[in-house]
């Protein structure tokens, strides 16, 4: 590999806004990181933060808190707001 073209990968917080939770991994979003000004302590060592808006401890998804958007099959709603047209199908 050539010397000085590639970014820095070391590790990095990830911080999920509405929860809190930090997740700490390998990223090269480590300098842009640093240079926001935001740390993180975890287990006594201290770490460039990224927020991120969603992560799996928020997303309804993984949390089970997901809202059913369709409670009636979408055939169903199909018929009921188009219904059967006269005619049988294509115009030719």
């Amino acid at each position: 590999m050539r010397p000085g073209i590639h970014p820095t990968y070391d590790l990095v917080a990830f911080r999920d806004r509405s929860t809190g939770d930090v997740v700490l991994t390998r990223s090269t979003l480590a300098e842009r990181a640093a240079g926001e000004g935001g740390t993180v302590e975890v287990d006594g060592a201290t770490y460039p933060v990224v927020d991120v808006d969603v992560s799996s401890a928020s997303h309804p998804f993984w949390t089970g808190k997901g809202r059913v958007l369709d409670s009636e099959g979408r055939v169903e709603a199909f018929q009921r707001r188009y219904g059967a047209r006269a005619g049988g199908g294509r115009s030719s």
